[in-house]
């Protein structure tokens, strides 16, 4: 029997620093009983559950949340 293995996803242009979260302010829109969190480390925007701190975050560049805010603004992501 072949043995199977799962490649990782390739993070080819992943050009994001693996930042420390660990002293990050982290902010709630509905002052801290939101599931969603932001906090601003080194230049990057961070983006975590807050229901599950331990989870990873998601690692923003400037322009990629001026771009999503955007979007959010719009209507982008609106349930129907």
């Amino acid at each position: 029997m072949a043995e199977t293995t799962m490649e990782q996803p390739s993070l080819a242009g992943w050009n994001k620093p693996d930042l420390d979260l660990t002293g990050a302010e982290w902010r709630s829109s509905s002052r801290g009983r939101g599931d969603v969190q932001i906090a601003f480390v080194e230049g990057f925007i961070a983006m975590r559950n807050g229901g599950r701190p331990e989870s990873p975050s998601l690692i923003f560049t400037p322009a990629e949340w001026g771009a999503f805010m955007s979007d959010a603004r719009e209507g982008e992501f609106d349930l129907t």
